[in-house]
C-alpha cells in the first residue's frame, strides 16, 4: 500500500484539483475528479437495496430446500439438524462441472476456444428471508467465510481448475437475481488476465523494493478501522467512490489458509465495514470480491502475492470513458471517503451480535 499522498490530499475534505493515481496492484490510472459530485459527505444511493417483506419466503429459504439445485455441503453437517448455511450447486450456471474437461495444457494463451467447464456454486448465508451478511454476528460471517474455504479446498482437489473468484452481488443493480442473502463462487480452468496482471505488478513492485505492496504499512488517512489480523482502507488509488479493501495484516497468497481465528476476525470486520457503507451511503447495493492467487501459483510469487477483500458500493454508473480505456473516473478522493467511514458510528455491542 502506498506510503506517500499527493501534497494535494493532505487534507481530508478540503477542496482539491483533479488529480491522477497510480494504482500499483492492478497497474492503471485512476482519475480523481472531485467537482463531478457533491460532497463526499453528502454522497448517497440513489436506488438503495430494497428490504424484502419479512415474511417472504423463496427457494433459499429453510422448508424449500427441494426447489434449489443439488446441496453440496451445508453446516451444521448432520442433515437431521437445522442448518444454518447451505452450499449448492448454481441452477443456472455459467460454467458446466457435467462436461469434459480440455486436456491440460501449459500453453493457454494459444488456444482460442476451452470446453465450457468449471463449477459455479451459490452459497446460502443464513435460512431466514430477511436476514443479511451485516445481520449476521462476527462468528457466524466467520462461519460463511470459512464456508469458502472449505469449497475452495474441495475445487483445488480437481487438476483443471486453476483459480477460484468468490463474490457477493446485494441488490438487483449489483447484479443480484435473488434477494436472499447469497454469496457464489466460479472455479475457473484459466487464470483471468486481470489476475495475472495484477500479479505481475504486485511481482514488479517486489522486485524493485524487496517487499510485498501490501504489507506496507498505508497512510493513516487512508485507514477506516482495523481488528487483530486484518485492516480496512480505502486504497490510495480507489477505482470507486467509497471502495474499501480488507487486507490481512500478516503475508498471506491464499484466502483458503484462513484459520477460524482469522476468520470471526475477519467475520467482525466485514460486517463493520458493511454497516458502515450501509448507514452512510443509504443501504447501497454493492459487490465484494475475494482476490486471491491462482491454485499453482509459482513459488517465486508467493513473496509478493498478497489476498485481499474488496467492497465495491454501487454508487455510479460505469460510462463510454472507463469502458474504453479502462481508466476509471472516481468522484471521491480516496482520503476523504476513509474520513467519511471512520466518523460512522456503529454501536461496538451490535457488533458481536
Amino acid at each position: 500500500m502506498e506510503n506517500m499522498v499527493a501534497s494535494s490530499a493532505s487534507s481530508a475534505l478540503s477542496v482539491r484539483n483533479p488529480e491522477l493515481r497510480k494504482d500499483r496492484i492492478n497497474n492503471r490510472w485512476v482519475i480523481f475528479s472531485p467537482a463531478r459530485s457533491k460532497r463526499p459527505s453528502d454522497l448517497k444511493s440513489k436506488s438503495p437495496a430494497t428490504n424484502p417483506n419479512p415474511k417472504q419466503e423463496c427457494p433459499f429459504c429453510v422448508g424449500h430446500e427441494h426447489e434449489c439445485a443439488p446441496e453440496i455441503f451445508r453446516v451444521p453437517p448432520d442433515s437431521k439438524s437445522d442448518w444454518k448455511i447451505r452450499v449448492i450447486e448454481n441452477l443456472y450456471p455459467a460454467l458446466s462441472r457435467r462436461i469434459e474437461p480440455d486436456p491440460s495444457s501449459d500453453d493457454l494463451d494459444r488456444c482460442l476456444v476451452l470446453n465450457g467447464f468449471g463449477f459455479h456454486d451459490v452459497v446460502i448465508e443464513s435460512p431466514t428471508h430477511p436476514v443479511h451478511m451485516p445481520d449476521l454476528s462476527a462468528s457466524e460471517v466467520g462461519d460463511v467465510l470459512l464456508a469458502y474455504k472449505k469449497r475452495i479446498l474441495q475445487l483445488a482437489s480437481v487438476d483443471s481448475i486453476k483459480y477460484v473468484q468468490v463474490f457477493k452481488n446485494h441488490g438487483v443493480t449489483a447484479g443480484a437475481s435473488m434477494s436472499h442473502s447469497h454469496s457464489q463462487m466460479i472455479a475457473l480452468p484459466i487464470i483471468p488476465p486481470s489476475i495475472s496482471l495484477r500479479l505481475e505488478a504486485m511481482k514488479e513492485y517486489f522486485d524493485q523494493t524487496g517487499k510485498c505492496v501490501l504489507c506496507e504499512v498505508p497512510s493513516e488517512e487512508l485507514l477506516v478501522d482495523e481488528s487483530t489480523h486484518f485492516i480496512s482502507v480505502v486504497p490510495f488509488a480507489a477505482t470507486y467512490a467509497f471502495e474499501i479493501w480488507i487486507v490481512p495484516r500478516n503475508h498471506s497468497s491464499h484466502f483458503h489458509h484462513i484459520d477460524s481465528e482469522k476468520a470471526v476476525d475477519l467475520g467482525g470486520l466485514l460486517k463493520l465495514m458493511l454497516r458502515k457503507v450501509s448507514l452512510q451511503l443509504n443501504n447501497p447495493p454493492f459487490n465484494f470480491m475475494i482476490h486471491t492467487s491462482p491454485l499453482q501459483i509459482k513459488e517465486s510469487q508467493l513473496p509478493c502475492s498478497h489476498w485481499f477483500l474488496q467492497i465495491v458500493p454501487q454508487l455510479t454508473v460505469v460510462g463510454g470513458f472507463e469502458v474504453g480505456t479502462s481508466c476509471y473516473i472516481n468522484s471521491v478522493f480516496p482520503e476523504d471517503a476513509a474520513h467519511v467511514l471512520r466518523e460512522v458510528s456503529v454501536d461496538k455491542k451490535e457488533q458481536l451480535c
